[in-house]
């Protein structure tokens, strides 16, 4: 007996070893690797938005900070990427001259393992987006930016070792810097930039063998643009990458494509993406078996204290520059901001992308002058853009003119000019009966819908796109196909020209950007304008030179829907980033069917009228007879349904 229990006290003992040992050498094969990243952070280091002089509770790097710190406290080991955009926008250009500019610097404050050089990043000069490379203390990465030798401007990729992986990380850049930039060469000079899918597939093979985790850091949407491959058809077709990490869309995702994890975080700081790559060693070779992604949200987060104090000189300098008073503004530019609900902020529909107003026609007069031209064409920037009466501060400048756009001056064809027109208005939807609003082409970002000065216009909107733009007449006369007419625009703007092919770069005959430093920015211009031609002082003048046609906007439902809208009960669809606001029209039949606006229903009796029955409930027999849809509205007979709308 007592040997039996001998031999068995060896057996569990040598069982607890193996056991140990098992655990000890599973333990060793599995790993587990974090990557953290921002994108389009636009000068945002305080969450702070400069051009409305107002705090912003979900940007800026300040927070992004208290989140990495968060995370490293997890994992030390973790790599952190920015994906690009990062020095332009929200008052950053005042910096633009220090030895290291402030956005740069944080991110080496944060020691941020990889930096991708976005398409804003060429809005200066050269030099400028030199030193930010050299001044960057880790990697640099863009796959697709070339010198003309055909060798890399900067790293396409970088390898990093992490508890024993190899993780190669990719990055990638909008390829249309050249068109975007067309009218300053300089700020490209000797650079090309092939595709992104192409650039995708040559650097995999190059990386052949030499990693164990592939990560995109690309500055790329989910979708193409512009003719280039966006983030889904690269992972459709490169299924290689564990991840891609996005940028340039500003949108807010976490999505699957052909097993590949693609993630963005969207806008300004608005939340640090972070996956988790969990990988197993068999055969002395490591396998990715999980990959987790989410997007961790700024909103609730403290500013980290020490981004705080290192920058506190550029929060101070940015406001004063802010409230620097350049002029008065003698009445609000646009009274309704908000088309239904009224406010400054825009939540439904922007009243300035629907009716003319003094905002886009204060732009255009600007623009006119400068480049002395006969035509202009302007964007809102920022839906919600407005001149409200009281002192004309920069900030007010930056509200409605947010970009460092240089002014352009263009001859152009007046077929050519139709061609334009009739592309800036694709922007809107057709109109089908029973809508009460006009609404906005998912697929169009509000920044490219341009609205035009020194012709007067129709867009009619029971028309497809291409055969919209209707009655063009110039100086009262109509459009002449074959004249040339002078045009001024933003730099932005005369790249999309060239590549439709509108005009050339010959055609140009004036640029501002050859004037001293930034005085050649159309922000610069409009302050000059406000002080040397208008003696300090703006009034909104508004001019009504287009318009929208061949809509029936009006029904007895109209006050009732706008007020559900009002009080929240009824939300007007956004395009699925959420970057291009009321892409669908509301419909008063629609509604009807979806149960969603209540109607009751009244039957004829002997000796019933239409009239009597609409005075009898608050409305006019045309409304009923408009609702209804009726044959004959003098001639209604006993027994037959009359819908009656729900009184706001």
């Amino acid at each position: 007996m007592k040997r039996q229990y001998k031999v068995l006290s060896i057996l569990l003992t040598l069982t607890l070893v193996f056991g140990l040992l098992f655990s000890y050498v599973f333990a060793a094969d599995t790993t587990t690797i974090t990557i953290l990243g921002t994108a389009d952070l636009h000068g945002r280091i305080y969450p702070y938005e400069y051009a409305i002089d107002s705090y912003d509770d979900d940007t800026g790097l300040a927070k992004i900070a208290t989140l990495v710190k968060q995370e490293r406290a997890i994992d030390p080991d973790a790599l952190l990427i920015d994906c690009g955009d990062t020095v332009q926008d929200n008052s950053a250009d005042l910096f633009n001259d220090l030895p290291i500019h402030p956005m740069i610097e944080g991110l080496n404050f944060l020691n941020y393992d990889v930096w991708v050089i976005g398409n804003h990043e060429f809005n200066y000069e050269k030099a400028f987006l030199e030193k930010n490379v050299a001044t960057f203390k880790n990697s640099v990465l863009s796959a697709n930016i070339l010198k003309t030798d055909g060798t890399y401007f900067v790293e396409p990729y970088e390898i990093f070792e992490v508890n024993g992986v190899r993780v190669a990380i990719v990055g990638m850049t909008p390829p249309h810097v050249t068109q975007w930039e067309a009218s300053a060469p300089e700020h490209f000079e000797g650079l090309t930039f092939p595709g992104t899918l192409e650039q995708s597939k040559k650097v995999i093979k190059e990386l052949e063998g030499k990693y164990d985790v592939l990560v995109g850091a690309f500055h790329l949407g989910p979708e193409g643009d512009h003719g280039f491959e966006g983030s889904k058809t690269i992972a459709e077709a490169c299924p290689e990458y564990s991840v891609i990490f996005c940028g340039h869309a500003h949108s807010k995702y976490n999505e699957v494509t052909n097993g590949v994890h693609i993630i963005e975080p969207g806008k300004w700081g608005w939340a640090l993406a972070k996956a988790v790559i969990k990988l197993e060693k068999t055969d002395d070779k490591w396998k990715v078996v999980e990959v987790v992604t989410e997007n961790l949200e700024t909103k609730k987060v403290k500013e980290d204290e020490e981004v705080l104090a290192k920058f506190k000189f550029v929060h101070e300098e940015s406001i004063a520059d802010a409230n620097l008073i350049v002029g008065e503004i003698t009445a609000d530019f646009i009274t309704t901001p908000d088309y239904i609900t009224g406010a400054a902020k825009i939540t439904t529909m922007p009243t300035s992308q629907i009716v003319d107003t003094a905002v886009i026609d204060f732009i255009n007069e600007v623009q006119m002058l400068y480049a002395d031209a006969e035509l202009s064409s302007a964007a809102l920037f920022t839906f919600d853009s407005n001149l409200v009466k009281g002192p004309f501060k920069k900030k007010d400048v930056a509200f409605i003119y947010k970009y460092p756009n240089t002014l352009v001056g263009t001859n152009i064809t007046g077929a050519n000019m139709k061609k334009y027109m009739e592309w800036s208005a694709s922007y809107y939807n057709s109109y089908k009966e029973g809508d009460i609003t006009i609404s906005f082409n998912p697929d169009i970002r509000g920044y490219n819908y341009d609205m035009f000065s020194g012709l007067t216009y129709e867009i009619n909107l029971s028309k497809p796109a291409g055969e919209r733009v209707e009655n063009i007449l110039f100086n009262g006369k109509p459009l002449d196909d074959n004249r040339t007419y002078r045009l001024s625009l933003n730099n932005y703007r005369f790249g999309t020209l060239l590549g439709l092919g509108l005009v050339t770069m010959e055609d140009r005959y004036y640029d501002s950007y050859e004037l001293l430093q930034d005085a050649g920015r159309i922000s610069a211009l409009i302050v000059k304008y406000v002080q040397e031609e208008k003696g300090g002082k703006i009034e909104p003048l508004v001019d009504n030179n287009w318009k929208i046609t061949e809509v029936d906007l009006e029904s007895p439902f109209k006050e009732t829907i706008f007020n559900m809208v009002r009080t929240g009960e009824l939300n007007i669809p956004t395009s699925e980033d959420g970057r291009t606001l009321n892409v669908k029209a509301l419909n008063v039949f629609e509604l009807i069917d979806e149960g969603v606006l209540k109607v009751s229903t009244y039957v004829v009796q002997t000796g019933d009228n239409l009239w009597a029955i609409a005075e009898k409930y608050g409305f006019t027999w045309e409304e009923l007879n408009e609702i209804n849809d009726l044959e004959n509205p003098r001639l209604i007979r006993p027994g037959q349904t009359i819908l009656i709308p729900a009184l706001p």
